[in-house]
């Protein structure tokens, strides 16, 4: 890797595609809405609504692929290890393909625990396991589809992903109409979609993928199967999902916590984790281009440049987080009053929303650092800075909702955001230092 060509316009080129990607995606969690909307009932909203949720929610365990895929596979490339590179795309499949296939064979078990945990009327429910049963068929598209997205951040190829995702939220849209509105299938028409979708995008994952195949190292069993490859696969992928099992702990506390301060504030709560997501999205794409121009430069063995790629990538979220902290400022009543149309939430909205302010501002250095982490594959201390943040959060949120309400639990989140920036900083100097020759 050449240092000089670790420019600003590289890192765009790789970010600006997944933030037009993560765009798309609360365009078709409105169209599936909308379609059964028009269906006059209030039930099949519901039933897709819990159907979805609970379908990512499993698959959300899964990310891990995405993430251990994208921080080893850049190494390799780094390192100029091509069929290495084949070798883990190979990996990444067949471990996707497997959960995928065991989240069919098990959706009995596990949709009745799911239900148990998330009860909706009868009428919901019977809607919602038959949109799920149809869905569930392409699980194993779904969860290959982490690894191919990781294999592609790894090797900057950040265009496929768009269109991966162009493809996919395109062709479910169309037959969302189709289906439901042109063959009047209801929410299994909405499944239909879904699923049909889902397999094309794999298939056009695995076309884009194709320079992978054309060599023998992708299916040298020796390889793909080695002893110590796939341990040190398994280990950054247990970190890493320990890891998003507190982040996730934090958040649901944070939901079910909102509710015993009232429907009102609960409602507010709700709508400003939107401000929340839409940071999520537009960070994203720079932590992206982080886990791959990091990733290289470590597989390189290039000092300067991983403190280059870090410096860079992490300036543009930044320069994001305060953009869209200033956007929050200036637009954030108005999106408020959109999103909420009775005046209790609004004016509660309006009260909290200068944590979501606060947010980009104080959170943008744990979701770079995340990146910068991941891909230098130090999941380990991923894992134990994310047991530390988590710890202060429980520790501190009890006694700051006893003394503040619901500002209380704002001030958990956002401080469990903080520490989590300055624990990883502190391990920075380390990440850098394996880098050298």
């Amino acid at each position: 890797m050449k240092i000089d060509s670790l420019t600003h316009r590289r890192v765009l080129q790789i970010s600006l595609p997944i933030v037009l990607s993560n765009a798309t995606v609360p365009i078709l969690g409105a169209v599936d809405t909308g379609v059964v909307g028009q269906m006059g009932e209030a039930a099949p909203i519901g039933a897709v609504g819990i159907g979805a949720i609970i379908l990512t929610a499993f698959y959300w365990i899964f990310g891990f692929l995405r993430m251990g895929t994208a921080g080893l596979a850049a190494q390799a490339h780094g390192a100029g290890d091509q069929p290495e590179v084949a070798a883990l795309l190979s990996r990444a499949l067949l471990i996707g393909a497997t959960a995928g296939f065991a989240m069919i064979l098990l959706q009995i078990p596990l949709f009745y625990g799911a239900f148990n945990l998330s009860p909706a009327s009868p009428e919901v429910e019977s809607l919602a396991r038959e949109y799920m049963a149809i869905r569930v068929w392409s699980a194993p598209a779904t969860i290959a589809l982490y690894g191919i997205t990781g294999w592609l951040v790894a090797l900057e190829r950040t265009k496929a992903i768009l269109a991966i995702q162009v493809l996919m939220n395109g062709a479910n849209i169309i037959l969302d109409l189709v289906f439901v509105l042109g063959f009047d299938w209801g929410v299994a028409g909405v499944g239909w979609a879904t699923f049909i979708a889902e397999w094309a995008g794999l298939a056009l994952g695995l076309w884009l993928c194709r320079d992978a195949f054309k060599g023998t190292a992708w299916r040298n069993t020796e390889r793909i199967f080695d002893r110590i490859r796939l341990k040190n696969m398994a280990v950054v992928n247990t970190d890493i999902m320990i890891r998003s099992v507190l982040l996730q702990a934090i958040f649901v506390s944070f939901l079910f916590w909102g509710a015993d301060f009232g429907d009102v504030n609960l409602a507010a709560n709700q709508v400003l984790l939107q401000f929340l997501y839409i940071t999520s999205y537009a960070q994203d794409g720079f932590a992206f281009a982080a886990e791959s121009l990091v990733g290289q430069a470590l597989g390189a063995k290039k000092r300067a440049a991983l403190r280059r790629a870090a410096i860079l990538t992490f300036g543009w979220g930044a320069a994001t987080g305060l953009l869209l902290a200033t956007c929050f400022a200036i637009f954030g009543p108005a999106i408020i009053d959109t999103m909420a149309k009775a005046p209790e939430v609004q004016s509660a909205g309006r009260t909290f929303l200068p944590y979501m302010i606060a947010a980009p501002l104080v959170g943008v250095a744990s979701w770079m650092l995340d990146g910068i982490f991941i891909g230098a594959t130090r999941t380990k201390d991923m894992r134990n800075m994310m047991i530390i943040s988590a710890l202060v959060y429980f520790a501190c949120v009890f006694p700051l909702m006893a003394a503040f309400g619901n500002h209380g639990l704002w001030l958990g989140l956002l401080l469990s955001f903080v520490v989590r920036g300055i624990t990883l900083g502190m391990k920075y100097p380390a990440l850098e230092a394996a880098a050298d020759p």
